[in-house]
């Protein structure tokens, strides 16, 4: 693919869908390259390949930004991969990260946990410094 050549921008098929390469994509979400190989390993990112290159489509895009946003959240990818894979076996709506009441609880229990826990962490390293410091 010709508009592929420099591999630094989106180009357009004939049918007027926007496909993207792996560069376009990292930059677009802040993200490397090797995170969307490794996305791409374990199955959540299914891109065309040209040659070596690898070619995104809006579907690839959509499904990253459900990956980031699941991410975001702190979900693992294992049950960001199977809210994936509910939303392929429904109706072909638009992807989303749908979450049920249950799902966002054990969440927010989940996240509250580690703040306590990061929060502790901190309070620790924070007494330590200080002793360094004095010490020193």
């Amino acid at each position: 693919m010709d508009q592929f050549a420099g591999g630094t921008h989106a180009g357009e098929t004939g049918e007027g869908a926007k496909l993207y390469t792996i560069g376009d994509l990292a930059r677009e979400f802040g993200v490397t390259l090797r995170t969307l190989r490794f996305y791409e390993d374990r199955g959540l990112l299914s891109p065309r390949r040209d040659g070596t290159a690898r070619i995104y489509d809006a579907r690839d895009r959509e499904r990253l930004s459900v990956i980031l946003k699941g991410k975001q959240l702190g979900f693992t990818l294992t049950e960001i991969r199977a809210m994936l894979a509910e939303e392929r076996s429904g109706n072909g709506a638009a992807m989303n990260l749908k979450l049920s009441l249950d799902q966002i609880e054990d969440q927010i229990r989940h996240l509250e946990q580690q703040k306590i826990e990061i929060e502790e962490a901190l309070a620790e390293l924070h007494t330590r410094r200080a002793g360094v410091a004095v010490a020193a």
